[in-house]
């Protein structure tokens, strides 16, 4: 069982469809009872910053996501819950990773939000989101925020306007892009986050 987080966003379907054509089933949750069934969980992503940040809060999902160890993907919005800090709202995030999402700038070569078809720009060989994907495939963003730069970025949109496209740290992973959108492509990355296991805990 998949569970995909409600955070009061609107793409809901989309996922189960893109998990259903992979024959995954899968779960809406708000409640922790129904989160307890699912052997990973998504954090989807559309919406605003500051409601979804509240509604986990509503939910009493908020300090429970903090210490998850199941697999966790953030889909654009989820993986900018993830930092410290959200421009978007003035809104506290997870603090799961350090830093603050912030506002893209437009430029006359990019416009905002940036929207449309991007390839990678893989900055290691080893992610566990890429795994078996060339540079080349495309993926669709949508988006007017996006989070920094540093060791967690697994990979990296093409200029004219590079963002973080993917970031991994333990058992969160997280596309700025909708891999539900993205065709055969973003199919590969949801089975490959289907693949991944909870980090294995030693007996004390």
């Amino acid at each position: 069982m998949i569970a995909i987080v409600d955070t009061g966003g609107a793409n809901f379907a989309s996922i189960q469809n893109a998990l259903a054509r992979l024959g995954q089933e899968t779960l809406v949750a708000a409640n922790k009872k129904d989160l307890d069934k699912a052997s990973h969980l998504i954090l989807p992503g559309v919406g605003h910053a500051s409601r979804a940040a509240q509604k986990l809060k509503d939910y009493d999902l908020w300090d429970y996501l903090k210490v998850e160890t199941r697999p966790v993907l953030g889909i654009c919005l989820g993986m900018q819950l993830f930092y410290s800090f959200l421009e978007e709202g003035e809104t506290s995030g997870l603090n799961i990773l350090p830093g603050t999402v912030q506002a893209l700038v437009a430029t006359p070569e990019f416009r905002v939000p940036h929207m449309g078809w991007s390839p990678m720009n893989h900055l290691t060989s080893d992610s566990a989101l890429l795994k078996g994907i060339p540079p080349s495939a495309s993926f669709y963003f949508i988006h007017s925020y996006a989070t920094p730069m540093n060791s967690y970025v697994t990979s990296t949109s093409t200029p004219p306007f590079p963002v973080a496209a993917t970031v991994e740290y333990k058992n969160f992973y997280g596309t700025q892009f909708h891999p539900e959108k993205s065709g055969l492509a973003g199919e590969a990355v949801l089975r490959n986050f289907l693949t991944l296991k909870s980090p294995k805990t030693e007996a004390p």
